[in-house]
Parts: structure tokens; C-alpha cells; sequence
């Protein structure tokens, strides 16, 4: 039981030290049932075409940098017309909801610093804008909760997000656009005009730009090569700390398998002295004694004459 006992704890230590998988699209999708919650509370006496940003006194405390807005319009308008300036988003003539319905609401959201929260990259990937949302909902309940979103596409021009806020991207690197759709997958764009990225079809939007494709330092910056040697010291302390907890660990494995080994040794011998030959029992009168069966020496004489 012991054994198995260590072998687990150097199990649990391998998976721990192994690179931890964010999160998923079902936490992304249970964000979005709660920003659709609090977006539909800002909706007081609406208006059709008007925008209604949620306080940051609507929102919980463990959402704070989200910035969310609804907008409610009519199916029928917003096919016709669009919507040219809804936050950072165009919305272009030609955008149609299915299944049809009456009057919609357009939920805006503004991740900031939870992006990589919900919308975690692949490693060698950076944000260089938060990831920005737009779902559409059936207006015909403003108090409803958990409503599946509608399905929204552009049948003409395209959705355009243009970020107001972008970090501009290392000298030779490519910033690309991210588009995230509601099944979890990722799909990647080139960014025009150097903050706008376009859709045809509602999602969650950001401009990223791939770590891996950054040039190196130049070697005449001590502050670079200062980072890049702390950052290396970091990973051989790393490593040799690493080193010596799973050596110490299987240390203790080895010791603990030795001593085991000898308690069951001493075991046996214990088991074979306690299953040794029994003494031959003798009658004396009445009372039965044990008693030797073979003299092993003879007894003899001592005499003077004797060789």
C-alpha cells in the first residue's frame, strides 16, 4: 500500500509540473449566459436603436474590467439599414438573424484583462487588443436568463470590429486577427488598416501577433541580454530544483523498498525457526517430558590407561 502510495505522489508531481491546459469553451460559453444576463438589466424602458452601457455597479465584483452594452433592434431594420457605430463594431447592411425573429438585442462585451482567461491563446501566441464579443438574443423577454443566441450572418458586406486600443507589434512581426466562434475553434485573418479585423458572422474578435515570429534581441542592448540571462538562470534553477525533489523522492522509494525487503526476510526466518522439528516426548512415571532420541556423544571413563 505504501508502494502504491509513492508511486501516486510521483505521478501527481509529474502532472503538476507539466504545462496546465486553460480554459475551455464551455467556461467561455457560461460567460456568456452571464453578460447576457446583465446586459438585458441595462435594457430600462429601451429604446430601438439606442445604446445601453451596464455600470460597473451592475456588474459582479469578480468581472471587473468587463465592459458590456446591449442595443435592440429591429430584425427587419438591422437587415435593411445595419447599424454603422455600435462600439467598435460596424454592422452592415445585409445582416441577417435566423431563426427569424421580431425584434433582437445585440450583447456587447469587452473582455479586457479576463481575454486570456476565457480565450487563452496557443502558446507561442501574444494580445495585442482584449478580445471583443458580439451575440445576438430574442428580444421578446428583456427578463429572460440563459437564451441561446441566434444565429447571425452577413450575407453582403462583412461585420468590421475596429479596436480602438492595439499595441502596436514588434518590428518585424505580423499582427493577425483572431476570430473565435461559439463552438470553441479559432480562425485566423489578416488585420487591415492596422486595427480592423472583419467577420461574417457574430463571435468574439481580437489582433494578436505570434511570439515565435519576433526577431532576436540585438546583441548590443544590455538590457535585452540581461532578461535573456535571467530568464536561462531561471530555467536551469528551475530545473535543477526539479532535479532534486525527484531525487530525493526516489530516494525514499529505494530506502523504503530495501527496508521492506528485510522486514520480510526477517519474517520467514522467523516463520521457519517457529515450524522447526518438535522434541520427542518421554514417559517418566506418570508426567511425559520432551526428550532427546540421539545422545550425540558417548560418555566415557576417564582412566589413566587410557590412549
Amino acid at each position: 500500500m505504501r508502494l502504491h502510495l509513492l508511486l501516486l505522489l510521483l505521478l501527481l508531481l509529474l502532472c503538476f509540473s507539466a504545462p496546465h491546459v486553460r480554459a475551455q469553451s464551455s467556461q467561455a460559453r457560461s460567460l456568456d449566459a452571464i453578460l447576457q444576463e446583465y446586459a438585458f438589466k441595462a435594457l430600462v424602458k429601451p429604446k430601438t436603436g439606442t445604446i445601453y452601457n451596464a455600470t460597473t455597479t451592475q456588474l459582479p465584483s469578480n468581472l471587473t474590467g468587463v465592459k458590456i452594452a446591449a442595443l435592440r433592434l429591429r430584425s427587419g431594420s438591422m437587415r435593411r439599414r445595419g447599424f454603422p457605430s455600435y462600439n467598435e463594431f460596424e454592422i452592415p447592411k445585409g445582416v441577417i438573424a435566423k431563426p427569424y425573429v421580431k425584434r433582437l438585442v445585440l450583447v456587447y462585451q469587452n473582455l479586457g484583462n479576463w481575454s486570456n482567461s476565457y480565450y487563452p491563446l496557443l502558446p507561442n501566441y501574444t494580445y495585442l487588443a482584449p478580445v471583443l464579443g458580439i451575440l445576438a438574443y430574442n428580444a421578446s423577454n428583456l427578463s429572460a436568463t440563459n437564451l441561446p443566441t441566434l444565429d447571425v450572418n452577413a450575407s453582403g458586406d462583412p461585420i468590421k470590429v475596429k479596436f480602438h486600443h492595439v499595441k502596436l507589434p514588434p518590428l518585424g512581426a505580423v499582427a493577425k486577427c483572431v476570430c473565435f466562434d461559439l463552438q470553441g475553434s479559432s480562425n485566423f485573418t489578416n488585420v487591415t488598416g492596422g486595427n480592423t479585423c472583419s467577420s461574417s458572422s457574430q463571435g468574439h474578435f481580437s489582433i494578436v501577433v505570434e511570439s515565435s515570429a519576433l526577431p532576436p534581441p540585438p546583441p548590443a542592448v544590455a538590457p535585452n541580454e540581461n532578461k535573456t540571462s535571467s530568464n536561462k538562470a531561471g530555467v536551469i534553477v528551475g530545473s535543477v530544483l526539479a532535479g532534486l525533489v525527484f531525487l530525493v523522492l526516489l530516494s525514499f522509494l529505494v530506502l523504503w523498498l530495501l527496508k521492506y525487503k528485510q522486514n520480510k526476510k526477517i519474517q520467514q526466518m522467523e516463520r521457519a525457526a517457529d515450524a522447526g522439528e518438535a522434541l520427542h516426548m518421554a514417559s517418566v512415571g506418570d508426567i511425559k517430558a520432551p526428550a532427546a532420541t540421539v545422545t550425540r556423544t558417548q560418555p566415557t571413563l576417564e582412566h589413566e590407561y587410557a590412549p
